[in-house]
């Protein structure tokens, strides 16, 4: 029998206890090219499932990893293909505002591979990173590699918490949670601390010229 899913988990029992592996797939499919999605909280409650001998903790792991890439590489190419003009006439519907998108874009450009692998824990980024890759131009292969390795260790951590937290795992993801805050804000001042020191070497040079 399947165990009772905690707190924020609960509404997504029936979804697995109907569809199993193929919800794990769809949903974290459709949240990595832009649509709103619970695709981190399904595979935290496919970890716990599986942790309860509902679901097998390799296939689970497999089929979210895939999932991950696929739908990534598809906001790669809605990305490239569609450009700035494309999410700008879409983006608001899944929530991906020019302002966001521009200043997403803008840290993109400047950071890279880092930041996708690093996007896959953070909301917002998850979803949008591929799209924002692909109209930066980022290279193919290198978006591959990166957001690969951002799946791996994102699918990795969180079933393999779930797995053996079972129904501890609400304050497992709040403790997470809580601490998740504290290190985007961290980065969200080292950002602004080299934006601030690039903006003032560039001053020095124009005062200098």
């Amino acid at each position: 029998m399947a165990p009772p899913l905690p707190g924020p988990l609960e509404h997504l029992a029936p979804l697995l206890a109907h569809y199993g592996y193929w919800a794990v797939g769809g949903v974290v499919f459709v949240e990595d090219f832009g649509i709103p999605a619970p695709g981190e909280t399904i595979l935290i409650a496919a970890g716990v499932y599986a942790g309860a001998g509902e679901l097998n903790v390799v296939a689970v792991g497999l089929i979210a990893f895939a999932a991950a890439v696929i739908g990534d590489n598809i906001g790669y190419l809605i990305g490239h293909f569609g450009g700035r003009a494309f999410v700008h006439r879409w983006g608001k519907y899944v929530f991906l505002t020019p302002e966001r998108f521009a200043s997403a874009e803008r840290f993109f450009t400047r950071h890279g591979g880092k930041v996708v692998t690093v996007a896959r824990f953070v909301e917002g980024l998850r979803q949008a990173n591929g799209i924002i890759a692909g109209t930066t131009g980022m290279h193919w292969l290198r978006f591959l590699a990166f957001n690969a390795l951002g799946a791996a260790l994102w699918v990795g951590m969180w079933v393999t918490l779930a797995y053996f937290a079972g129904s501890n795992i609400g304050a497992v993801y709040d403790t997470i949670s809580r601490y998740e805050v504290y290190v985007l804000t961290g980065l969200g001042v080292l950002v602004a601390a080299l934006v601030a020191r690039h903006l003032l070497r560039r001053r020095r040079r124009r005062q200098e010229s």
